[in-house]
């Protein structure tokens, strides 16, 4: 979840301080007492191994076996402990063969929400959906595939600081994720030189194109003296990536019948139309041609005001348009009582200590941080240019998946065809001259189509029918499909 750039706007609702970058080339300590773990199999259900890397000598990874959610397959968690800042990971094994599958990093959005809930509500290998505790999901993405579930940034779900240390901005948030990400590959060498895909959804949008720009580069860097991460995809879920060209999606979305018809009235869309080109002109001059802070923070407040407002007035679900749910449930479980479950699992004594979660952590589990939410809109985070690392990354091989819920408005499947679409990179043309082309679960629409997609030179946009915000929660088994495509190349 659980985040775009409404929510940026709307507010309803272990030793020393922040790590030192590190100077590659330049370990802190002797290369020697570098020893890779190898087999997971060695690894405590009861204590953590603690595992380090020359490289990044202010970064070590705490990991243990974790007995719990899905028997059938190995789970581990852990901590990245950067210095006095820890933060929390899952890792399943693949249920298929985890010695030769891919590996793929899941973060949810918010700014600020814990990647929970992507794994009990929507692709983990068990989900919860009441009070009795975890129940397997058949359509889990470890299906054929390794996978990470990760709390981030600090301040997280489970993840904390030992002085109040926060994270601000994306890019920040980027390195302490791509250390981690080397560090274990090191250690745990069966995993070299697989496939690896970073995935998230919403505010995710932001995150994994800033994330796996990260990894690549490090890997440039890295390159003469150990092994690359293979970084092959990235997969955005619902996300908000170039805000400027989303930006004024809600109008279709609310006054058009884009996914449902109309729900405003006729006066609220004429004048959200005649409020459009203003946004954009605000938009350009402070946001993007000159990022202004100030006044690209009084452009969003006005364009918000007017553009987006007016939705909550009409008391439905963000995530699901199809849906209703008032500023109470919004506030109280983001408009799905699923979330409240997962909150008291995970507030559960005994689970947390199977897990292995840091007593100094609240006992009370939150699914999404206030503040660093709040920290994140002080420096106006969802206002930079993160398309550029998307077209950055294309440029470099790494493919790109954009699938959508049609039934999503705060990151709507109009915003996401819009940006792909601008994307200035060397496929736009070839991508923008591709037909929308429909796609079946299995490639059989005797059940009918599961959704619409356009691909060329490593990008495609996906959207996945009567879906929402969640994809994988409302639609598992087209979810699965489209990973499953992705992973093997199969193409749309």
């Amino acid at each position: 979840m659980l985040a775009c750039w409404a929510l940026l706007l709307l507010q309803i609702f272990s030793v020393a301080s922040n790590a030192s970058q590190t100077v590659f080339g330049a370990p802190a300590y002797d290369d020697g007492l570098f020893t890779p773990l190898e087999d997971m199999n060695a690894l405590s259900e009861t204590e953590f191994s603690v595992l380090g890397h020359p490289v990044f000598p202010n970064y070590e990874v705490r990991i243990k076996k974790s007995a719990f959610c899905d028997e059938t397959v190995k789970a581990y968690t852990g901590y990245i402990d950067i210095e006095a800042r820890h933060i929390f990971f899952y890792f399943f094994e693949s249920r298929n063969d985890p010695d030769t599958d891919d590996v793929i990093f899941w973060t949810n959005g918010g700014p600020g929400c814990s990647s929970s809930l992507g794994l009990f509500m929507e692709l983990g290998p068990c989900r919860i959906s009441d009070g009795n505790g975890t129940s397997f999901h058949p359509e889990s993405w470890n299906t054929n595939a390794n996978i990470f579930f990760v709390d981030q940034p600090i301040g997280v779900g489970f993840s904390y600081a030992d002085y109040g240390e926060t994270v601000g901005t994306t890019e920040e948030a980027a390195k302490d994720i791509a250390a981690f990400i080397f560090v274990f590959f090191e250690h745990f060498t069966k995993f070299k030189g697989r496939s690896f895909h970073m995935t998230g959804e919403s505010y995710g949008g932001r995150y994994v194109p800033v994330f796996a720009a990260e990894v690549y580069d490090q890997n440039a860097k890295l390159a003469k003296s150990h092994t690359p991460i293979n970084l092959t995809s990235i997969m955005i879920g619902n996300g908000i990536t170039d805000f400027y060209n989303q930006m004024t999606s809600p109008f279709d979305m609310q006054c058009t019948a884009a996914s449902i018809p109309p729900i405003l009235n006729i006066a609220q869309c004429v004048h959200m139309k005649q409020i459009i080109p203003r946004c954009e002109q605000r938009f350009k001059e402070s946001c993007v041609d000159i990022f202004d802070a100030t006044d690209c923070a009084a452009a969003a407040t006005f364009c918000d005001t007017h553009l987006r407002r007016p939705f909550w007035q009409a008391e439905r679900n963000p995530y699901d348009i199809s849906q209703a749910c008032d500023a109470d449930g919004l506030k109280d479980n983001l408009c799905y009582p699923v979330t409240a479950h997962i909150r008291a699992y995970l507030s559960r004594p005994a689970v947390r200590e199977a897990l292995g979660v840091d007593p100094t952590v609240p006992a009370n589990f939150s699914s999404c941080s206030p503040t660093v939410s709040t920290d994140f809109h002080a420096q106006m985070d969802g206002f930079r240019l993160t398309q550029d690392y998307v077209g950055g990354l294309l440029e470099r091989g790494v493919r790109v998946l954009i699938y959508v819920g049609t039934y999503d408005w705060i990151c709507n499947w109009v915003g996401n065809e819009r940006w792909t679409l601008a994307l200035e990179w060397s496929g736009q043309a070839a991508f923008a001259a591709e037909p929308l082309r429909p796609w079946a679960v299995g490639g059989d629409f005797a059940n009918g189509r599961a959704g619409l997609a356009r691909s060329a030179n490593g990008l495609t946009f996906a959207t996945i029918d009567r879906a929402g915000h969640m994809v994988p929660y409302d639609k598992p088994k087209e979810a699965l499909d489209l990973l499953q495509r992705w992973l093997s190349g199969e193409g749309f």
